[in-house]
Parts: structure tokens; sequence; C-alpha cells
């Protein structure tokens, strides 16, 4: 996938309803509220021409960084969210509500802008000791933990 279907995709995910029960999407799911999409996974084929190992994980890299770059074209420098007392408060039990359970699950950090009563999230998950990368954005109206 490339930055501009990436930015199509969000621009989609911005201006679309949400739907009243949690369903899958051909890019990811939506529930009330919230559209996410899996821009990148290491559990999707890519095809042959694509990096695998320590090249997967740097495309990876690139790719959250040209959108990161791009987005804050349009909307300015993002809110930077640690995500780490969130985690913390995971970890002693208490539950997140969707759509912010998997990013404050997997992600140490998220970029975070508010455009037209919606946010927008890009959350990167890198594997500790290999070459997986994940990148997800997420599009809702509920408010960050």
């Amino acid at each position: 996938m490339t930055t501009a279907h990436h930015l199509r995709l969000i621009d989609g995910m911005r201006t679309r309803d949400f739907p009243p029960e949690r369903t899958p999407s051909v890019s990811g799911v939506s529930g009330p509220g919230y559209h996410t999409a899996f821009l990148r996974a290491d559990h999707q084929p890519w095809g042959d021409d694509e990096p695998v190992g320590p090249e997967h994980r740097a495309q990876c890299l690139a790719e959250h960084d040209a959108l990161l770059t791009l987005l804050a074209a349009r909307w300015g420098e993002p809110q930077v969210m640690s995500l780490w007392s969130a985690q913390e408060r995971m970890t002693a039990g208490e539950v997140m509500a969707d759509p912010w359970a998997d990013p404050v699950a997997g992600c140490e950090f998220l970029p975070l802008w508010r455009v037209e009563e919606r946010w927008i999230a890009v959350g990167l998950v890198l594997e500790e000791d290999g070459p997986g990368c994940e990148l997800t954005v997420l599009v809702t109206v509920v408010d960050p933990p």
C-alpha cells in the first residue's frame, strides 16, 4: 500500500458513518463511534517484492514517518499521547473500552489530531526482538483514555 492509498483510506474513514455494532471491514474493524484500519501488519501478504526481515521493519517505519509528515502538513503537529499510564491501569485490571484497548495494549505513544469532532490516531507496534511491525489508524469520536 502506498502513502497516497493510506491518505484516501483515512479520508474515507473520517466521513463514513459509524455502525451500531462492532463489524469487520475490508481494512480493519468499525464499531459504535470508531473505525480502525490496518495499514501494514506482519501477517498480511504483501507480495513477492515486499521486504521481509529487518527490511520489512525499516519499510514500515518509513511508511509511518511519511504518513505522520503528510498528516502534520494537513492538520498541524499532532498531540503526542503517552500510553504508559493507560497501560499501567490495564495491567492493574482496568478494562479499556473500544476503540482504545488495542492501541493502549500495543503502542508506547500515539500521535493524535482532532479534526472536525473526530480523533485521528496513528499507531505503530514494533516487535521487541524482531523485524515485526504493525501500522494502524484509528478515527473516532470517543475521547482518548
